[in-house]
């Protein structure tokens, strides 16, 4: 590994990580590539290599060099994290899960791990005791692994105390699987165990056919249902919600964004389009594409429970990879995902549907950063839905 004299290892690093925040991915592999030709090089050149690779979607290189370093310095916990989204990309479970958990070692990460003095849940059966679980990152992460939570509660056999955030509150009072429901930040009840909603694949054992379980897992409120029906009822259908871009401060952004003009090879006679996006882009809706019948709701929203209610009523959402996709999937709802040529692990690799939700159909990316091919096939499908 360390054999062979490399020149100025400082020098390549701050030559090649400007080059992999600018997404010049095929530039840096032609820098690092070299000093590896004969197979050994130092550990910090091979990550490179390996950050260079990933994006490029060439993930069997990538989890090779990935599974080196972590064989040979199996203490580098980011390196073990990168090996596990790489593993769940690819489908594989059961070690994936176990190196997803390393995810507290990283530095943007350390500050959400939650300090319990009592030991993580591993799948035992507890009856008689109580387990806590407790969210711990996104509101879709919230709303893609809820549907783990009666599953806990089966296997352990104890009283579950689910911690959620207070954006969810409302929504998730409305599942199963808990016993006492409490917001975070305030103190829970007495516990005997605790688990991270994400790590409670790793308790279970989680498998890829063990997907999707009862759907949906979560439900709108019927009031608020109601009022939003009233809302759109004069708008013609099919009556499509758009999502364009994920929240900004998220690392990935830029990858998984994109721009409301880019969507306008979906406008067709006789659909209407509903923006839910909130944030910044949210104001595109006020200079929608040419044609494009769009009603901005964004600052009508107040709520995930306005959100639920929204997409009950509509016909499908249409979105990047963000919190509403997972709220849709969990609700049953028809939803649409935009996807990059190299998604988060959640979405595997070359399908288009995806095991976590059965009414959701994946749109990749052909070409890195290209998303003209996926709108034309957004498009295309449209026309055909409803031409049905």
């Amino acid at each position: 590994m360390m054999s062979g004299a490399i020149p100025d290892i400082r020098a390549i690093e701050l030559e090649v990580r400007p080059l992999l925040v600018s997404g010049r991915y095929e530039e840096a592999e032609a820098i690092v590539r070299p000093y590896l030709a004969s197979g050994t090089g130092p550990l910090v050149l091979w990550k490179l290599l390996a950050a260079a690779l990933r994006p490029q979607g060439r993930i069997a290189e990538t989890r090779v060099i990935q599974e080196m370093l972590v064989a040979h310095v199996p203490g580098d916990f980011p390196a073990r994290f990168d090996l596990s989204e790489t593993l769940l990309l690819s489908g594989e479970f059961e070690r994936g899960w176990r190196e997803y958990h390393y995810r507290y070692s990283l530095a943007h990460t350390a500050h959400i791990e939650r300090k319990v003095q009592r030991p993580r849940w591993d799948g035992r059966a507890m009856p008689g005791k109580t387990l806590l679980i407790h969210d711990e990152q996104g509101y879709g992460d919230t709303f893609q692994f809820m549907r783990m939570v009666p599953w806990a509660k089966e296997k352990s056999g104890a009283r579950v105390v689910l911690e959620i955030n207070a954006e969810s509150l409302s929504l998730v009072r409305r599942s199963a699987g808990f016993d006492e429901i409490v917001v975070r930040g305030t103190l829970p009840p007495a516990f005997d165990m605790h688990c991270e909603m994400m790590s409670l694949p790793m308790a279970l054992g989680l498998r890829l056919h063990d997907l999707p379980g009862p759907i949906p897992y979560l439900s709108p409120d019927p009031q608020r249902v109601e009022r939003w029906r009233q809302r759109l009822a004069d708008l013609p259908r099919p009556l499509v919600a758009l999502v364009w871009a994920g929240r900004p401060t998220h690392p990935n952004d830029a990858n998984r964004s994109l721009s409301l003009g880019e969507l306008a090879p979906l406008v067709q006679a006789g659909v209407s389009f509903v923006s839910i996006q909130k944030g910044p882009a949210a104001t595109q809706a006020g200079s929608p594409p040419d044609g494009m019948r769009l009603l901005s709701l964004s600052d009508e929203i107040d709520d995930f429970e306005d959100t639920a209610a929204i997409l009950s009523v509509t016909d499908l959402l249409v979105s990047v990879d963000s919190s509403p996709v997972h709220l849709a999937g969990a609700l049953g709802r028809p939803v649409w995902v935009m996807l990059p040529k190299v998604p988060d692990w959640r979405w595997l690799l070359d399908r288009a549907d995806t095991p976590w939700y059965p009414q959701m159909r994946l749109f990749r990316q052909d070409l890195r950063g290209d998303w003209s091919g996926v709108v034309s096939r957004m498009a295309a499908e449209l026309a055909r839905c409803r031409a049905r």
